[in-house]
């Protein structure tokens, strides 16, 4: 099986990353919309809102991971929540997702952060064994949400 390999994704990097975000959204119950994706990925890296890592095979982007930057007063330090991963189908069981989760906790050290998090839903079974054979942590701790329209 031809390696994987991981990189922090620039603007130029965008048109390959925008499918498989398309793709991602559209795990989470949203319809396909290529343009409202580009237009998100687009405006978060050149604010520098997020970090996008993407793992690459033969060349080819096959899968991704953004990070969005938190603050812990408690800690008094930078975290980063991991709140995107997702891998081309073609791609899956290649390793891709682990790839990208041990870029994202070796970005996350080498930035001086206090931590890194994620989420998942408690019947993403095949997720929830990978991020605990990657060494992530997983608590009973509740979380609440309150969304507002859209």
């Amino acid at each position: 099986m031809p390696a994987i390999t991981t990189r922090r994704a620039t603007l130029a990097d965008l048109e390959a990353i925008v499918p498989l975000f398309d793709a991602y959204r559209g795990f989470y119950g949203q319809a396909s919309d290529p343009a409202r994706a580009r237009d998100w990925l687009r405006e978060r890296m050149q604010r520098d809102e997020s970090v996008v890592l993407v793992a690459e095979r033969e060349g080819a982007v096959v899968a991704f991971t953004q990070l969005y930057p938190m603050y812990s007063s408690v800690r008094t330090a930078r975290t980063w929540i991991l709140n995107d991963l997702f891998v081309a189908e073609s791609a899956r069981r290649s390793g891709a997702a682990r790839a990208l989760l041990d870029a994202a906790a070796e970005f996350a050290r080498e930035q001086g952060a206090g931590g890194i998090c994620l989420e998942t839903t408690r019947d993403n079974a095949p997720a929830r064994a990978l991020y605990r054979k990657a060494g992530w942590s997983e608590d009973a701790t509740q979380w609440y949400s309150h969304t507002f329209g859209g």
